[in-house]
């Protein structure tokens, strides 16, 4: 059984607000304490800035305000799910994380399509997943980052090569 078989339907599952939001495991490398965050000048508000895990700089995007919901106190409980998308590694700052779920291919469906103006966060929404009585909302981790995020994450992802090359 390869590694893609044993996580193939499982979901990191967080809170942000009032609602569940899942995350493709394999989009996951790690789940770590909130920790310092350096401020990156002129950059949009939700992108909070830079932590230095283990040597590498990684930016960290503060889900909450991503999805224009109202920013929130980081606490004891407060997390970042690392991820990696397409090669570039980001953190998402999350007021807690819930559990890893499997969500049954069957169990899945389609975001409905609403009208314009509706919530900001369903267009980072692919599919919405049933587990049991709750329904957690599936996110495309490519569509929470904009193409200005992803030139400020590449430099970052750069920086931390070009450390690693004189070692």
């Amino acid at each position: 059984m390869s590694e893609f078989d044993t996580q193939k339907g499982k979901y990191v599952t967080f809170q942000s607000g009032n609602e569940f939001f899942g995350l493709k495991i394999q989009y996951v490398n790690e789940i770590i304490v909130f920790q310092e965050i350096t401020e990156i000048p002129e950059s949009e508000d939700y992108i909070k800035g830079l932590i230095n895990l283990r040597g590498k700089i990684i930016p960290v995007i503060d889900v909450r305000i991503r999805f224009k919901q109202e920013p929130f106190e980081y606490n004891d409980r407060t997390c970042i799910i690392v991820i990696n998308v397409n090669n570039l590694v980001v953190g998402l700052i999350v007021e807690k994380i819930a559990e890893v779920v499997e969500i049954q291919e069957q169990n899945i469906l389609p975001s409905p399509s609403i009208a314009r103006g509706d919530k900001v966060q369903n267009k980072y929404v692919y599919a919405i997943g049933k587990v049991g009585d709750e329904v957690k909302l599936l996110l495309d981790p490519e569509r929470l980052l904009n193409d200005e995020d992803l030139s400020l994450i590449e430099q970052a992802n750069e920086g931390n090569l070009l450390e690693g090359e004189g070692e």
